[in-house]
């Protein structure tokens, strides 16, 4: 509740009032307790006041127990006994509800909540991704290489594009970036694959969150409560303090230094903050710690809520001036230490032991310590908890529906749009590069063909000529057998010409030699005959022509 312009949480054990100042509620704050001690009330109490001072709140609701702040409180023994031992009757208290906008990253209890993987940045994703450091720094070089190229990461698919590109043009990279091994970038690519089948998917994409839109008013000047419903993602612990880590990093880097002001512009209540910081790497933590360190020259506050003070790293929690501390229980050595490092963190009052109160304390108390309105923190006070004037625990689903649909954000953000980003660009690119593949294997084939038919073309020029160099050859050959035919039988023909003619001379001859020798026998014949008588005639004829023909072959021979 609010009176006199500060936060009015309770009242100590004297019955006086206890405030926080709210020019101090950007110190940040440590919400703490067992389960059952009444964190969720104080949440309220604080969301509430903060709404009434026109201040925006952001909480998440774990449990789906925070819904109720949207509605009026309803009157109970239990309400009536606190409204009575407070006096609040005196103090105006009335039922309301606060005006409350409901958000959800599935988009099914709740505005469609979206954030672009660009805005999202390599490190947050590595987390959400569950990414080791390899991992981590090839994810890193792919944003990079995006950049350097104009490519939109929206979604998943754009980042699932972005890293089968340089997975393909690999050896492209290599001389600036080194060896990205493709295991590892598929090891990436499997991983963003399962963050789509747990419908984180749904979270990536356009209408991206203004986060101005967190900062918004209602016409009667109460800030708005943003409650983000986490009943499901609450299961995802990495994601759901990786984003709740992402909006405090948008916060910080959208929103303008103001240094302190009256009362904050924003107050961030961070349930189950444990989840924040189990298993978290080194850088980040080292992030959470620069955002929690700076963010409250923005004027916005943090308040995380977890059960044990514990859960909160050493360098962060030496940020949270404003404590609130529940019960603690402490069955065990360990417990107990934990206890008395709770209780030392509190300023000393004599008045009582802090160590033993925090373990005494019932439902709805806290020892609590504010720092006052010059900064110094207030000694240790037990303090009985206002009870919260809007509805305990959940709504049902009507409710909530007719809650987020009419929010005025609530066409602002439920249709989602796929704009030109990565994986059209590449997808374009990879077409454009399958035409020009094509283009080139036609021109390819082509060539390869006109080449083939010139091939043929000569080959088959080549056999022609050499068929009619082995035609003029056989011609020439067959015209040189008839020449030398020809001529062997005109040799011939001559030699036996010659041959006829020796035969008709020697025949003249023989015929010229027997008509001489027969003349010239007779005409010995005659002569002998007439001396030898008639026998000698014819002896000497015969004689005679034997003689003639044998004198006569010899003149031929000669």
């Amino acid at each position: 509740m609010v009176r006199d312009n500060k936060i009015w949480i309770g009242v100590n054990t004297a019955g006086d009032a206890v405030y926080m100042e709210p020019k101090m509620s950007n110190r940040h704050g440590l919400i703490a307790g067992a389960t059952g001690s009444g964190k969720t009330v104080t949440l309220k109490v604080l969301a509430e006041t903060f709404s009434r001072l026109g201040v925006p709140v952001f909480l998440s609701d774990v449990k789906g127990d925070l819904a109720g702040l949207c509605m009026a409180g309803e009157e109970s023994p239990d309400m009536n006994e606190r409204i009575g031992r407070f006096k609040l009757n005196e103090n105006h208290f009335e039922y309301t509800g606060f005006p409350s906008a409901f958000w959800d990253i599935y988009g099914q209890r709740g505005i469609q909540l979206r954030t672009t993987i660009s805005e999202m940045g390599p490190v947050l994703l590595s987390r959400i991704l569950g990414l080791n450091d390899l991992q981590s720094d090839i994810l890193n070089i792919v944003f990079r290489i995006a950049d350097e190229e104009g490519l939109l990461l929206i979604d998943t698919k754009d980042l699932k594009a972005m890293l089968n590109y340089v997975s393909d043009n690999n050896k492209d990279f290599e001389a600036d970036y080194g060896r990205m091994s493709p295991v590892s970038i598929s090891a990436i690519i499997r991983s963003v694959a399962a963050l789509e089948i747990a419908g984180g998917d749904k979270f990536f994409g356009e209408t991206a969150l203004n986060i101005n839109d967190f900062l918004t008013r209602s016409p009667d000047g109460r800030g708005m409560i943003n409650i983000l419903d986490s009943t499901s993602l609450v299961n995802n612990g990495t994601l759901y303090s990786t984003f709740l880590l992402w909006l405090l990093s948008e916060l910080f880097e959208t929103l303008p230094e103001v240094g302190d002001l009256d009362r904050p512009k924003l107050v961030f209540f961070f349930d189950e903050a444990h989840l924040l910081f189990n298993g978290a790497p080194k850088v980040f933590l080292d992030k959470i710690e620069q955002v929690v360190k700076l963010i409250r020259s923005k004027g916005v506050g943090i308040f995380f809520i977890t059960q044990n003070p514990g859960d909160i790293p050493d360098g962060i929690l030496s940020q949270l001036s404003n404590k609130v501390e529940h019960a603690l229980h402490a069955y065990t050595p360990a417990d107990q230490k934990a206890v008395k490092a709770a209780a030392e963190s509190f300023r000393v009052n004599p008045a009582f032991d802090t160590f033993e109160t925090i373990m005494q304390l019932g439902t709805g108390e806290a020892v609590v310590s504010f720092p006052d309105e010059n900064g110094v923190p207030s000694m240790a006070e037990r303090v009985f908890i206002l009870p919260p004037e809007s509805k305990f625990g959940g709504i049902s689903e009507a409710e909530r529906d007719n809650e987020i649909k009419s929010s005025l954000l609530f066409g602002k953000y439920a249709n989602a749009f796929d704009p030109d980003s990565a994986f059209e660009f590449l997808q374009r690119r990879g077409l454009e590069a399958e035409e020009e593949e094509k283009r080139l294997k036609e021109e390819a084939e082509a060539e390869k063909q006109r080449l083939k038919e010139e091939a043929e073309a000569e080959k088959q020029r080549e056999k022609e000529e050499a068929a009619a160099l082995r035609q003029r050859e056989r011609e020439e050959a067959a015209a040189i057998r008839q020449r030398e035919k020809e001529e062997a039988a005109a040799i011939k023909q001559a030699e036996r010409e010659k041959a006829k003619k020796e035969r008709q001379v020697k025949q003249a001859a023989k015929s010229v030699g027997n008509s001489v020798a027969g003349t010239v026998g007779r005409e010995v014949g005659k002569q002998v005959g007439k001396s030898f008588g008639s026998f000698g005639k014819t002896l000497g004829g015969n004689v005679g022509a034997s003689l003639g023909r044998g004198i006569l072959s010899t003149l031929f021979k000669l």
